[in-house]
């Protein structure tokens, strides 16, 4: 120790001062850097803290506003919680009401669908047993078809059928005793049916046998030469009725100069004019008028309108003496109620009499009401007439509470 002393002594001693002050100032420079650092280092490192401390506040308060945050989320997260929790409460209610109402309605739809399957059931089954009936009547039908053939086939069987619908038709329309069937003539023909005239007019003529073989035989024909020949066989039948009706039904100043020659089909008819019309025109010509059924109730309507009027003309000068007779009752009646106005009137001025009479005695009763008398035994004066004591009622109550007073 005492050598290194001694050594260290003498390296001094040997160092020149110069080389001492020099290593003087750089050793205070060192020293002043050291402080500097120091310093620097210091107030780095406080800037740091402050910085740490802001930082820590900063995140304090952005961990209390998180934490406020984090509040007021779960605070909403609870009310949203509590509003779904009653939602879905409400919806639960309001799918179970629906599903109740669904379940009511498909119960009740169930019902009226079996109620109405059950009512279209029992109309079909009704149905069934009308188309049932129908059909019987159609076998029915058909057996009358077959049996009408068969009449239709026999000359005189046909001829009552066409005179059987003729005088249906004029017996509907007519009433009883405007009408003849089988009439006999003056010259010994008996027409089918006679139709007596108003004013004392000849009958009209109504023949109701039509040549139905002839016509036929046109819709039997399988070829054009046979259907001609049938068609020309009809005209040739047809002429000679229409001139037989014309010989036998029209007698001058016994029958009408027009003749209707009866058609019982309207198919018949309507062919006869599309294809036959020179017969027609022939028909026309000899004064004879082809009619159908519909027709023919068309005639027999105005014959009917014709007749009425014809009663209605016989039967005027009744009729004008009935409205004589009750112009004669209108005449009296409207004397009677004249008198009875009298009457009235006289009833009425009788009325007006006993009003005034009752008004008077209102006037008198007041005048008595308005006197006063006084405890000395004086009288007051009464009171002006202009001013009464106290309201009059009307005429007609004052005249009743007369009429009591006086009963």
């Amino acid at each position: 120790m005492t050598v290194a002393s001694e050594s260290l002594s003498a390296s001094v001693a040997s160092i020149s001062p110069a080389m001492l002050a020099l290593a003087g100032g750089v050793l205070a420079a060192l020293i002043l850097l050291v402080i500097v650092l120091f310093l620097r280092a210091a107030g780095l490192r406080r800037e740091q803290a402050e910085e740490a401390d802001l930082r820590a506040r900063e995140s304090a308060m952005r961990m209390a506003e998180l934490l406020k945050i984090q509040a007021e989320m779960q605070g909403r997260i609870t009310a949203m919680a509590e509003v779904f929790g009653a939602r879905q409460s409400e919806l639960n209610q309001a799918i179970n009401q629906r599903l109740d109402g669904m379940s009511q309605r498909m119960s009740s739809t169930i019902t009226e669908q079996t109620k109405s399957t059950h009512e279209n059931l029992q109309r079909l089954q009704e149905r069934l047993a009308v188309i049932d009936a129908a059909q019987n009547n159609i076998q029915t039908l058909a057996k009358d078809v077959v049996g009408l053939q068969a009449i239709l086939s026999n000359k005189q069987t046909r001829g009552a059928f066409g005179q059987s619908r003729m005088e249906t038709i004029v017996a509907d329309g007519l009433p009883m005793g405007a009408y003849a069937f089988q009439q006999t003539l003056s010259n010994g023909s008996r027409p089918d049916c006679t139709i007596r005239m108003p004013n004392g007019a000849p009958p009209l003529v109504i023949d109701a046998k039509f040549p139905l073989e002839a016509w036929n035989a046109i819709r039997d024909a399988g070829s054009p030469e046979a259907a001609k020949l049938a068609g020309q066989q009809f005209r040739r039948d047809m002429e000679i009725h229409i001139r037989d009706i014309a010989e036998k039904y029209l007698i001058q100043g016994e029958t009408q100069d027009t003749a209707f020659l009866f058609v019982p089909s309207e198919s018949i008819f309507a062919e006869l004019h599309e294809n036959f019309e020179p017969v027609v025109q022939k028909a026309h010509r000899a004064r004879i008028v082809i009619v159908s059924p519909s027709l023919l109730m068309l005639s027999i309507q105005v014959i009917q309108a014709v007749l009425k009027d014809q009663r209605m003309r016989a039967q005027a000068h009744l009729i004008q003496g009935e409205v004589a007779l009750l112009m004669d009752d209108l005449g009296r009646l409207d004397e009677r109620v004249r008198k009875l106005q009298g009457h009235f009137a006289m009833a009425q001025k009788d009325i007006d009499m006993v009003v005034t009479s009752a008004d008077k005695l209102t006037r008198r009763g007041a005048k008595i009401e308005a006197l006063e008398f006084e405890a000395g035994g004086d009288m007051r004066p009464a009171r002006d007439e202009e001013t009464p004591a106290k309201s009059v009622e009307s005429r007609t109550g004052l005249l009743k509470l007369r009429v009591v007073d006086e009963e």
